[in-house]
């Protein structure tokens, strides 16, 4: 009786231990998608920033969800009248790829610029960039500086 009990124990124990193998494989397989909030606020980042985001979705192959808060001078450069051609165009490519652009409203409201002066994608986050990002933070999204 007690070497059944011994091989009941080892089996199971056997079992388990495939078990954990398969859900590791099927872990490595299909990893958790990521949360990200990337945080601009350096005009002189636009171009940097715009870059390690699509390097992101590149590196993940899509399996990333970012939100991009801009705030300070920043913002300006999504300005529709004002973005130069190279921003736009990158800009919208990560859109189409997902990307939720939000602007800091505190910022818009400083320096006079309406939701609709700036590229199409952005939403504005209404308390304000920095309030934005710690919330989506708690919310479980890694904070990137870049």
């Amino acid at each position: 009786m007690l070497r059944r009990d011994m091989f009941r124990g080892l089996f199971a124990s056997a079992g388990a231990l495939l078990g954990l193998g398969q859900a590791n494989a099927v872990a490595q397989r299909s990893p958790a998608r990521q949360r990200v909030a990337y945080h601009l606020s350096d005009a002189d980042k636009v171009a940097f920033v715009l870059g390690n985001v699509r390097n992101h979705y590149d590196g993940t192959g899509g399996n990333v969800e970012i939100v991009l808060v801009v705030h300070g001078p920043a913002l300006a450069a999504f300005r529709t009248a004002g973005a130069s051609a190279a921003v736009a165009s990158r800009f919208a490519g990560l859109v189409k790829d997902g990307l939720a652009p939000q602007a800091c409203a505190n910022t818009m409201h400083g320096m006079d610029i309406a939701l609709a002066d700036l590229l199409d994608g952005f939403v504005s986050a209404e308390q304000g960039g920095v309030v934005r990002l710690a919330e989506l933070q708690r919310e479980g999204y890694a904070y990137l500086r870049p």
